[in-house]
């Protein structure tokens, strides 16, 4: 995502979409479819006092058992209702983050059960809200959680990497405003109210994830291009750019793709919300939701939601700073990981072998594999929960940033999959970054819901070689499904699917800007890549809501054969796929194989596939 490419514009009248992709900033905005924290350490709480540094305790030659539990850090702010000053440090620490999209900053906001008045939650970069009840209506706030893009001149297609979770909001003017485009999860949220994705101003947007979360009215995406909601409840939606997929959303628009983009699937296939942390009574859990199945609707909407909780003593409260084998110590003393805010520097891989095990981050909490190592790898064990952080590429190149699962995995987990939920990758932009693979995933009845990897198009170290990553995605086990995959810009594929009976319920996908000439994409006969490839031996797959961009603003006379690649065969299967030139930088021949109109001109209009074959 880049401030380079064009992006959508919502026209006056609906949904109809001359649209552009990522405006160079102080490009007109769309046209409007609507006539250092300074407070006292008394005005936060956090959980108990930590444990002595264990990292210190080794170097002195020997290895203390590792303390479960203890204080959440600094850069946890946790408030009840009676807190001083609570406006006050929200508006502090985004300051410092507003506009600060690659520091080293990260932030988690904590709100106790109760009812708050009056506030008004902007979000910055690396910061996340969360209320602490079982409920979202346990914790309300009569006023907002706000997103928009004054930082960036109206331009919404870089507020990436923050998030909102288990929150009631009685927005002050009725609407809440949520303008966000990848890497940021709305989750288990009660509106009261409307929701309105677009900017101020309405201007180009590009996003985003809703799940678990009931909005009372209305839901305006305007000008986003494209968005994915699932196991959810809305009051109605207005309108759709490009792209917009449901998936067990009580109120969805009905299935009308093409023309508008809707794409509405009654119900979700397996689901399984991300695990979070709450109060019972003055101690911390962290609970677990159950594993659902032909899902609809809300977790959360009568009575207690189902599942299973731990005690933050089955958990190492990891703090920045902690060692990789610091983290590994703990795994092996059969404890769980709550990463709390900050950067985590590991020289080897973070290695989850038991069962059941579950990694939660808070505050977007950053992995970065020194020395070329891989940053968390999963054996071929039940129900690991994976949730809420972010791995950072190294400056020497990884083999695989994560792995979900060995090579040959093999074992059965349909009855407790693995979940990766709200883990994103990213390869440079914060400074120069390689692997070769960013995720791989060969456990079988893996659950991805709602990813980014991201080889960066702008910031510190990027460039075609200098930031290289061949391949974002390689699932190579069996029977896995993907809800909210957002993977873009890779040197070679950006999704490469080999296993069987593959499912993906949306895709959204860029290929990479900064190709220099046709033949740095060529792939043996083929012009370029497919941004998502099902492998040649491949006999049953799936897939929902699915779109390709290209914006080769280096060399604008690129061109791509197809955004999507996959053998010709009656189990192989495909709803609703979509192809966008962005304002004629590069064209593609077809959508799929060799079918789908071509794009053409400098018009950015999509051309669609309905159903393949």
């Amino acid at each position: 995502m880049t401030s380079d490419s064009p992006s959508a514009q919502p026209p006056a009248d609906g949904p109809r979409a001359a649209v552009r992709r990522r405006a160079v900033l102080g490009a007109a905005a769309a046209v409007p479819v609507l006539a250092a924290l300074t407070t006292t350490a008394s005005a936060a709480q956090t959980a108990p006092t930590a444990p002595a540094a264990p990292d210190a305790a080794k170097k002195r030659g020997k290895q203390s058992r590792l303390q479960a539990g203890g204080d959440l850090g600094p850069n946890v702010i946790v408030f009840d209702p009676s807190t001083p000053g609570i406006q006050a440090k929200l508006d502090e620490v985004f300051a410092r983050q507003e506009a600060d999209q690659f520091g080293p900053g990260r932030y988690q906001f904590f709100f106790k059960p109760g009812t708050y008045h009056g506030l008004n939650a902007q979000l910055g970069f690396y910061t996340s809200i969360s209320g602490l009840g079982l409920s979202p209506d346990d914790t309300t706030i009569n006023g907002d959680v706000t997103v928009d893009a004054g930082w960036f001149d109206g331009n919404a297609t870089q507020n990436f990497w923050r998030s909102a979770e288990n929150l009631a909001l009685v927005p002050v003017n009725g609407t809440n405003r949520w303008a966000v485009a990848q890497a940021a999860p709305f989750r288990r949220m009660h509106i009261r109210g409307g929701l309105n994705l677009a900017p101020a101003g309405y201007g180009w947007a590009s996003g985003g994830y809703i799940a678990d979360s009931r909005i009372d009215g209305v839901v305006g995406p305007y000008s986003q291009q494209q968005w994915y909601t699932r196991d959810s409840s809305v009051g109605g939606w207005t309108n759709a750019v490009w792209n917009m997929v449901f998936s067990g959303v009580e109120g969805a628009p009905a299935q009308s793709f093409p023309e508008p983009p809707y794409t509405t699937l009654a119900r979700t296939p397996i689901s399984r919300e991300k695990p979070f942390l709450y109060l019972d009574g003055a101690g911390y859990r962290v609970f677990l939701p159950a594993l659902r199945r032909d899902a609809r609707g809300v977790t959360w909407g009568s009575g207690t939601p189902r599942g299973t909780s731990l005690p933050l003593d089955r958990f190492y409260v990891a703090k920045p700073g902690d060692s990789a084998a610091t983290l590994n110590q703990a795994l092996g003393q059969g404890l769980n990981l709550l990463l709390t805010p900050g950067i985590y520097h590991i020289d080897q891989p973070i290695r989850v072998n038991r069962a059941g095990t579950v990694v939660l981050g808070l505050g977007y909490a950053t992995l970065i594999p020194d020395n070329g190592a891989t940053a968390l790898q999963v054996a071929d064990v039940d129900g690991v929960r994976l949730a809420g952080f972010l791995v950072d590429a190294g400056p020497v190149n990884s083999r695989t940033l994560v792995e979900i699962g060995p090579n040959g995995a093999s074992r059965d987990h349909s009855a407790d999959p693995i979940t990766v939920q709200d883990v994103f990758i990213r390869i440079g932009g914060a400074g120069p970054g390689k692997a070769t693979t960013s995720m791989v995933i060969n456990a079988r009845h893996t659950i991805v819901d709602h990813t980014w990897i991201w080889r960066a198009d702008h910031g510190e170290g990027v460039g075609w070689e200098t930031n290289r990553c061949d391949y974002g995605v390689v699932v190579n086990g069996h029977d896995v499904l993907a809800t909210g995959l957002f993977v873009e810009h890779f040197n070679k594929y950006d999704v490469q699917w080999n296993g069987e009976r593959g499912r993906t319920i949306f895709f959204q996908n860029e290929k990479a800007y900064d190709a220099p000439n046709q033949a740095a994409i060529q792939n043996g006969p083929l012009k370029g890549y497919a941004a998502y490839k099902v492998g040649d031996r491949v006999t049953t797959h799936e897939g929902w809501g699915m779109g390709s961009y290209c914006y080769y603003n280096v060399n604008p006379t690129i061109v791509q054969h197809h955004g999507f690649a996959a053998p010709n065969r009656p189990g192989v299967r495909f709803h609703h796929l979509l192809v966008v030139s962005l304002s004629g930088n590069g064209q593609y021949e077809c959508v799929i194989n060799d079918t789908g109109a071509p794009t053409s001109g400098t018009n950015t209009v999509p051309s669609k596939v309905v159903s393949y074959p």
